[in-house]
């Protein structure tokens, strides 16, 4: 009975250097981007700077939003053009069979050739040109926030596979010292010096910690799917992470900086551009209703060979706008411009209060991590001693001290979830305040 309890004492020994682990952000090494993504991410444990490398490399949600960048440039080379409408050229060539009586049929040849050119009488380039280099900065903008989301998401995941991974090897170390003590106990039971109850109570214990390191196993699989899925990593491997949870009581920020940060997002300074922009096309569907200016130059040849006449000719031609003013135009530009004021006011809005909130949820995260970690592990460890000596001098039962055990234990597993919960909020908050600090 003595050798069993001692067994059972030695994964409270074990499990701290674990719980040493858990406590925090991630804290990685960074590679070198040359050789680190010439390497396999499934042969070499994946750190987190080499996981956003690849996130950036090969994700195709940024790829889609770069690939748009050629549109948007396209249509502002096109708006920067001196004139938006291009120039008309025509040229005609007539063949006139006159005829002349006692002579026969004579022939004579004409031509002519002109030059038009719409022209725009109400600022409309301008407007244009301007709406144009909106939309750019508001797609750069929308891309650097893509890229931000996508860092952020690749940082949840890898916190995800960090914790399982601690987490499977606190349970794999906790079966291990659990099946030589069912193997002790078995022995004893044998050697009949302990009860079939104690016997059943070890392999009781040992089949709940088998099962509980199996469903962290299915857990980390998943785990380790979604961060491959993420990176578009080959189907047939797994990574694995190299990373920390560790515990850092101050933060690099104060919910004011926080605050500041937010107002300048980049989805907010996307927002902004639209806004501009929607603007603009609101300008120029207006000044739509001053019709365009054709200007045209010609010249001619005509008449018989021996009296031809040469001809010049200019042409101006204004359409008159007394049926069709564009109001379709200016309605569905006003609406887009409303929309674009909305979004970006409730964007602003929505995004102090996420700030806000998650900042308060961070702080009672880190309380109550420090709570746990300093007072009711210390607390459940001298508990813990204490029953251990009442054993020893036969005060307690072996079930009394198994539940003392149990009880560290749990709390550990229950340490290590809430400093994952610390992370990721940390992680989702920086995202959501736009933080580009030092981590």
């Amino acid at each position: 009975m003595k050798k069993t309890l001692l067994l059972l004492l030695g994964l409270l020994t074990a499990l701290p250097a674990h719980a040493q682990n858990s406590q925090h952000l991630v804290k990685t090494v960074a590679t070198p981007a040359s050789a680190g993504l010439a390497t396999s991410a499934a042969d070499l444990p994946l750190t987190l700077e080499h996981a956003w490398q690849l996130a950036e490399q090969a994700n195709p949600t940024l790829k889609s939003a770069q690939a748009n960048l050629a549109t948007a440039e396209g249509q502002l080379a096109d708006a920067q053009g001196l004139l938006w409408n291009n120039p008309q050229i025509a040229a005609e060539r007539v063949r006139h069979t006159v005829p002349d009586p006692g002579l026969g049929d004579r022939t004579q040849r004409e031509w002519s050739v002109g030059l038009t050119q719409t022209l725009e009488i109400a600022g409309q380039q301008a407007y244009r040109r301007t709406a144009a280099e909106q939309e750019l900065a508001a797609l750069r903008e929308t891309i650097e926030e893509t890229r931000r989301q996508l860092r952020a998401e690749v940082e949840q995941k890898f916190v995800r596979v960090v914790s399982l991974q601690l987490r499977a090897e606190m349970e794999t170390g906790l079966v291990d010292l659990i099946k030589n003590n069912s193997a002790v106990t078995r022995k004893r039971f044998d050697a009949g010096e302990d009860t079939k109850l104690d016997a059943n109570l070890a392999e009781v214990e040992l089949g709940r910690a088998s099962n509980q390191l199996e469903i962290v196993a299915e857990l980390l699989i998943q785990a380790r799917a979604d961060l491959a899925t993420l990176l578009q990593l080959p189907a047939e491997k797994l990574p694995v992470v190299k990373g920390a949870l560790v515990a850092n009581s101050e933060l690099p920020y104060t919910v004011d900086q926080l605050l500041a940060a937010a107002a300048s997002r980049a989805q907010l300074r996307a927002l902004d551009y639209r806004e501009q922009a929607a603007r603009n096309r609101l300008g120029l569907e207006r000044a739509a209703v001053y019709p365009d200016v054709t200007v045209g130059l010609s010249s001619a040849r005509e008449g018989p060979g021996d009296a031809r006449e040469k001809l010049v000719g200019l042409s101006v031609s204004i359409p008159l706008p007394f049926f069709r003013r564009n109001a379709a135009g200016i309605g569905k530009a006003s609406a887009e411009l409303t929309q674009a004021e909305i979004e970006k006011q409730a964007a602003g809005r929505d995004t102090r209060a996420r700030v806000l909130t998650l900042w308060q949820k961070l702080d009672s995260l880190r309380q109550r991590v420090r709570r746990m970690d300093q007072s009711v592990l210390q607390r459940l460890e001298e508990n813990q001693r204490l029953s251990t000596a009442a054993y020893r001098a036969g005060e307690i039962s072996l079930v009394q001290m198994l539940l003392a055990t149990r009880q560290v234990l749990d709390t550990r597993r229950e340490v290590l979830e809430a400093m994952t919960d610390f992370a990721l909020t940390r992680s989702e908050l920086e995202q959501s305040a736009g933080w580009t600090g030092t981590k």
